[in-house]
């Protein structure tokens, strides 16, 4: 029987959102990284794609002011696929290609699932300043894979949210990330929201407000709210086992 190739595809960026219009100029990059599977060839699912444009919609409105602009990535396959970790050098093309876009401003990766596994592995791109991972998807003991490395992540804001009630992707397992990563550097935090699952749908709200948090504070050196402030300050455990409070951003104003 032939053997099947598969098909060489190109990454590439959704459409901007934010501040692209006449007059407007862009002041820092926040690029969406959505959910995938362990392996796969496949195109991306559109489906997944469009999960990740609510958040975007949400942060180009709320940085609208300060020059914010989001683009969702659209990776060349729908896996993660092992030793070739295909979302990470797609991660690395979009952050090249933000630069070749708007110049040198910085660059925010935020992920979700795979996704945001993805953005922890090219947090070292010399664009990127900050990291957003939500509910991430990473190697656990029962996996042949070695550990995440940590090491990239010196001289990044990182902020880590996981519902614990995730039967997804375990929230331990971020947990222990986490604590390894704040050794190399101190401007890490985590957030658990209790009782919600791996869509973090059930507190949508607060989740979003504290997304917006932490990438306006990262990507504008604006304040951050108390609990993220207290967050990143605070060392292990506290600071990497933040509980987000119930309406959470309800008196922020951005």
């Amino acid at each position: 029987m032939a053997q099947q190739t598969v098909p060489v595809r190109d990454a590439r960026l959704g459409r901007a959102v934010g501040a692209t219009g006449a007059g407007e100029t862009v002041h820092g990059v926040l690029l969406l990284l959505p959910g995938g599977e362990p392996e796969s060839m496949r195109r991306p699912s559109p489906v997944t794609a469009a999960s990740a444009r609510p958040l975007a919609r949400r942060l180009a409105r709320e940085g609208r002011d300060h020059g914010l602009v989001t683009h969702v990535v659209r990776y060349r396959y729908r896996g993660w696929n092992g030793p070739a970790s295909h979302p990470v050098d797609d991660a690395r093309w979009a952050a090249d290609e933000a630069v070749r876009l708007y110049g040198d401003v910085p660059v925010c990766l935020a992920g979700t699932d795979m996704g945001a596994r993805a953005a922890l592995h090219a947090a070292d791109h010399q664009a990127v300043n900050s990291i957003l991972a939500l509910a991430p998807w990473l190697p656990g003991k029962e996996s042949s894979e070695k550990p995440d490395p940590v090491k990239q992540l010196l001289g990044r804001r990182v902020l880590l949210v996981h519902g614990t009630n995730d039967e997804r992707t375990d929230p331990e397992l971020s947990y222990r990330y986490a604590e390894r990563a704040k050794k190399v550097n101190r401007d890490i935090c985590r957030f658990e929201v209790h009782t919600d699952g791996h869509g973090l749908h059930q507190h949508r709200t607060e989740v979003r407000s504290l997304a917006a948090d932490f990438v306006l504070g990262s990507l504008f050196a604006r304040a951050f709210s108390r609990p993220v402030a207290d967050a990143l300050a605070a060392p292990p455990p506290l600071g990497l086992r933040m509980p987000l409070a119930a309406g959470f951003g309800s008196s922020l104003r951005y």
